[in-house]
This record gives C-alpha cells, sequence and structure tokens, in this order.
C-alpha cells in the first residue's frame, strides 16, 4: 500500500510540475520534454527523411510550399512578439520541402522542420489551401504537441507501473485483468481525447496564423470539405480516432473563423 502511495505521489508531482504555457491559449500544457532535448533527434529525423525520399525542386510547386512556409513563419514571429513571447522561437531552423509521394499528408517536425507531399496538392489547389495544411502542422510545432504527445506516454507507461504494485499480491489473473482495463481506459479515456484536443487545437493556431499571413481563413472550410470528400466516409468512429470527425472538425472551424479574423486585423489584415 505504501509503494503505491508513493507511485501516485510522484504522477501527482510530474503533473504539478511539468507544465509549461501555451503562447496560443494561456493554458498550462503537460510537457516535461524540453526543446534541447527534442530538437537534435528531431533534425536527425528531418535529414535522414530527405536523404530517403525525392526532394521535389525547381517546380512552381516547390516555390509555393516555400512562400507559404515563409509567411506562415513571419505570421508565427509576428503573434509571437506582439504578445510578449519575444524568443519563443530561439533554437527552431525552419525548413519547407514538397517530397513525391502520392500520400496526402504534410507535417512538421518538432523545430519547424517541414514536408508537403505532392499527394496532398490537388486537394489543397493553391496557396489558401496550402496554407490551411502548413498552418494546421506549423500549430502542432509552436505549441510542442509532440514533446507533450511523448510526456503523456510517459506517464501513461509510469501510471501502469503503479497498476501493477498496487496489483502486486493478487492473482495473476486478476492482474491481468487490471492492467487490460488500465491500458484500454487510458486509451480511449485518455490518449485519444488528448490526440483529438491537439488536432482541434492545431486547427484554431493554424486559422490564426493563416489570417494574419494573409490568408482568408473562410478558404479553410473549402480544403476540409475537399479532404472529407477525398476520404470517402472511411474514417473509424470519433473515439476510436486520433483525429475529429469531418463534421465535428468543419463546424469547428466555422466557429473560430471570427476569431481569427480578430486576431488578424490586429496586425492590419482585414477579411
Amino acid at each position: 500500500m505504501k509503494r503505491s502511495l508513493l507511485t501516485v505521489s510522484g504522477i501527482l508531482f510530474i503533473l504539478v510540475c511539468a507544465c509549461t504555457t501555451n503562447p496560443f491559449t494561456g493554458k498550462k500544457d503537460l510537457n516535461f520534454v524540453s526543446n534541447d532535448q527534442i530538437f537534435p533527434a528531431a533534425f536527425a529525423q528531418y535529414d535522414q527523411f530527405l536523404k530517403e525520399n525525392k526532394v521535389v525542386t525547381g517546380s512552381s510547386q516547390a516555390a509555393m510550399v516555400t512562400t507559404v512556409g515563409q509567411k506562415i513563419r513571419a505570421a508565427a514571429e509576428k503573434y509571437l512578439n506582439a504578445n510578449g513571447y519575444q524568443g519563443y522561437l530561439e533554437g527552431y531552423q525552419w525548413e519547407y520541402k514538397l517530397v513525391q509521394d502520392p500520400a496526402v499528408n504534410a507535417w512538421c517536425m518538432p523545430g519547424g522542420k517541414i514536408v508537403v507531399y505532392t499527394g496532398i496538392l490537388p486537394i489543397t489547389k493553391d496557396e489558401a489551401g496550402l496554407a490551411t495544411v502548413m498552418g494546421h502542422e506549423v500549430a502542432h510545432a509552436l505549441v510542442n504537441h509532440g514533446a507533450q504527445r511523448m510526456s503523456a506516454a510517459q506517464l501513461q507507461q509510469l501510471g501502469a507501473v503503479g497498476v501493477g504494485v498496487a496489483a502486486s499480491g493478487k492473482s495473476e489473473t486478476t492482474q491481468q485483468i487490471l492492467m487490460q482495463a488500465y491500458g484500454l481506459g487510458t486509451e480511449f479515456g485518455a490518449m485519444l481525447p488528448f490526440s483529438r484536443k491537439h488536432e482541434t487545437e492545431a486547427d484554431d493556431i493554424g486559422l490564426i496564423l493563416m489570417a494574419i499571413a494573409g490568408y482568408n481563413p473562410d478558404r479553410a472550410i473549402d480544403f476540409w470539405q475537399r479532404m472529407s470528400a477525398n476520404s470517402g466516409g472511411g474514417a473509424p468512429p470519433e473515439f476510436m480516432s486520433t483525429h475529429p470527425s469531418d463534421y465535428t472538425r468543419i463546424s469547428n472551424i466555422k466557429s473560430q473563423i471570427p476569431k481569427a479574423k480578430k486576431e488578424a486585423a490586429k496586425f492590419g489584415v482585414i477579411y
């Protein structure tokens, strides 16, 4: 009993101490993985990925990826500096690459390393569509969603140790049942909702970034409707997914567009 209490106390201590302030929401986020820890690994993985894949250069599409990426970066810098977060982007090494791949995907690694796959360009269609995607992906990096997921996974593992300690002395069958229940409970009750929250947050922040960058956030609806049509309705139920459903996502974006326009207006960008 004493050991289990010590484990719980340790978890609570981590929850209290391992928090950082989200510059876009002002709220505290769980994160005990520093940029100094995660950036070097992310940069090395990015370089390795580029070596193993075909990077598109010299095309109008590649130029568009760079142009939109630079505008989103500038928008992030404007927002952060205006809201008292000067120096927040220290250590970021921005890079924007178009990679030949039919996958409908794009991503931004911690530290500003961005990849857009050619497979998503027929759906983005233009700069506004691409800004929707890149704003979303950059938002993940800006608020350290990758580090937060790592932190949550470590906490989940620590919790499993606590369950194991608490269940010690019980029958092997009971221990297995408790561990399975813990695994399912944390996956569906914590980890998946945590991931969906990140996706929604990245949508919200991405709208602000694209609006400040000069792209009408109304155009984000067009992109996500095209994405929904492209998926063909084959996604799993929302509670089983890392992402919100298309309906939930589009409804949320519609509700957040006025806020994005209001933030852009502070920088003289009016829609």
